[in-house]
């Protein structure tokens, strides 16, 4: 018998293992806090991990339709223009793992997955919203969940994707702490390629490295779209929950200091700065941090990321479908083992990613000796040193 399966949260982690779970049969009511479905924010960049688990849940073309396919990764210098290292993208990088590097809005992503869930037909997937989830009951046959305005929803299970400031974690763990505030803000831009002279349009994945902040720039939209995301060590600002605060080119400078070359130009370009403060937990240490009986964690409700190896909305949706694949066709009587095997599975891949993150932006931020150090193997190492085997195989 297929299970009922509750969804707290309705993101991309979320709708993926929606999406996931109710082609292997199951019923899924989905609960999101927002009054509408949505996303905020700009590019999400795919790795071959992420792509090959799209694919597999049939969003081969939508995700075409909506993608930018990167030619290179550039690393760059934020002093100047100098190249530090180099890697081939594109159509090599899709035959070595099978599954290409995409870039993407995260709204179209977003967008992609609800249009996938909403076909699934309401009888088997109910997409509600103005669901706050106030409190989560595990039962020895079910779960019970109940909203900030009294309503209440009943299930065979249930599955954390609210994200980083969630509620249903304490669920799952007890012991969890607070999220902990990096010390970085990161700020977004989002430009119309046409607005740009032709020699700065790209069709590249740009990273410009610079002393205690870099720069990322990537085509989105098919390419049209220019999407730029500059993170610097700067105090947060504002409220830690918001990551869609108004900010400007000005405190973007203050905490940057002026660029040199082409960033510069292309900073002073962007219209319209957005801003929020990175937070993140510690890297996962038992397969506890992400199932308990019958609740499970996707995404940033289990292992939240500081975005420095661009893996966030990756290891959400590997979760997604690896939690589907772990109950299967299961019943309502399978899912505290099938829960449990998902997260034996996950862990410390997930613990891997959330560590080699936090060491990419110790690398990416490096002054004095450990930068040069890092310029220097980046020259003589090139894409040796920037693929990521472990990660885009796996």
């Amino acid at each position: 018998m297929a299970a009922h399966i509750l969804v707290a949260g309705g993101g991309i982690g979320g709708l993926a293992a929606a999406l996931a779970l109710a082609r292997r049969g199951h019923r899924i009511d989905v609960l999101e806090q927002a009054t509408a479905f949505g996303e905020i924010g700009a590019g999400v960049q795919l790795g071959p991990n992420a792509t090959r688990r799209l694919i597999a849940l049939n969003l081969e073309q939508p995700l075409k339709a909506i993608a930018a396919l990167p030619e290179s990764l550039v690393i760059r210098s934020a002093d100047g223009d100098a190249e530090l290292a180099r890697m081939p993208l594109g159509k090599s990088l899709q035959q070595q793992y099978g599954a290409p590097y995409c870039c993407v809005h995260r709204a179209d992503l977003h967008t992609l997955l609800l249009r996938a869930a909403q076909a699934r037909g309401a009888r088997q997937m109910s997409l509600n919203v103005g669901v706050r989830v106030g409190e989560a009951v595990a039962g020895d046959a079910s779960v019970c969940v109940s909203s900030a305005n009294a309503r209440a929803w009943e299930g065979d299970a249930l599955v954390g994707a609210d994200g980083l400031w969630g509620t249903v974690r304490q669920q799952v763990d007890a012991s969890a702490t607070a999220p902990r505030s990096t010390g970085h803000t990161a700020w977004r831009g989002l430009l119309h390629q046409s607005r740009l002279p032709a020699a700065r349009r790209s069709r590249q994945v740009d990273v410009w490295l610079g002393p205690r902040l870099h720069a990322v720039a990537y085509p989105v939209r098919g390419g049209t779209w220019l999407n730029v995301v500059v993170i610097a060590e700067s105090a947060p600002a504002g409220d830690a929950r918001d990551w869609d605060q108004a900010s400007s080119f000005a405190a973007l400078q203050q905490a940057t200091g002026r660029c040199g070359g082409s960033l510069q130009t292309l900073l002073e370009a962007m219209p319209v700065w957005r801003a929020w403060s990175l937070h993140d937990r510690a890297p996962l240490t038992s397969a506890g941090g992400m199932a308990n009986g019958r609740i499970a964690l996707v995404g940033d409700a289990a292992h939240p990321m500081v975005p420095y190896l661009a893996q966030g909305a990756g290891m959400a949706i590997e979760d997604a479908v690896a939690l589907a694949d772990a109950l299967g066709e299961g019943g309502p009587a399978e899912i505290p083992a099938a829960f449990a095997s998902y997260a034996a599975a996950r862990w410390q891949r997930n613990a891997l990613v959330q560590t080699r993150a936090r060491r990419n932006g110790d690398i990416f931020h490096a002054t004095g000796a450990m930068r040069w150090g890092r310029d220097l193997a980046m020259r003589v190492l090139g894409k040796r040193l920037l693929d990521q085997p472990w990660l885009y195989a796996g």
